[in-house]
């Protein structure tokens, strides 16, 4: 199911506004000296991210039906989401692509992809705690990771709790 020019169009639109809003809030963000996580890595192909997109609703979109009608039927004609699972819990919907071949794990319309997938992993950046995919060759890198490492081995942890805790605390 490529997608018409139509929709490339409304595409590149929503792509170019989700853009300028993300850009003025990594702004903020950099104005507000908040340390971020850097990105490390690359992808590895593995398309696990495109087996089940889940999005996280804020609580306006899950509480209001209206808007919550609006936004599934969105990404169902837009961006060719079927939905799949709705978690009230952590208030995100899980949907499969309908532009996600199985067969070859590629997307069929990947230059009018949406932006969410564009920004996978480096939107889970924003995140205290960003958790990616095992198989992810991306991966996050704590700003101060550097000074971290030498703190560590400055410790008198073994080599094996050392690279532990540099894993969990994105070190490496």
């Amino acid at each position: 199911m490529t997608d018409g020019l139509l929709l490339r169009v409304l595409k590149a639109v929503v792509r170019a506004a989700w853009a300028l809003e993300y850009g003025v809030r990594r702004g903020a963000r950099r104005l507000a000296r908040r340390p971020a996580y850097a990105l490390a890595g690359a992808c590895g192909g593995c398309a696990r991210c495109c087996e089940k997109p889940t999005i996280a609703a804020g609580p306006i979109l899950w509480r209001l039906p209206w808007s919550r009608r609006v936004f599934l039927a969105w990404q169902r004609r837009v961006n060719g989401f079927a939905l799949v699972e709705a978690d009230p819990t952590m208030r995100t919907f899980a949907f499969r692509c309908g532009h996600f071949d199985w067969a070859t794990r590629r997307c069929d319309s990947y230059a009018s992809r949406p932006f969410m997938c564009r920004d996978y992993p480096r939107a889970l950046l924003d995140q205290p705690w960003p958790e990616l995919f095992p198989t992810c060759g991306y991966r996050p890198l704590a700003p101060n990771a550097a000074a971290a490492r030498e703190a560590l081995a400055r410790t008198g942890l073994s080599e094996a709790e050392r690279e532990a805790l540099e894993r969990k605390m994105f070190l490496r």
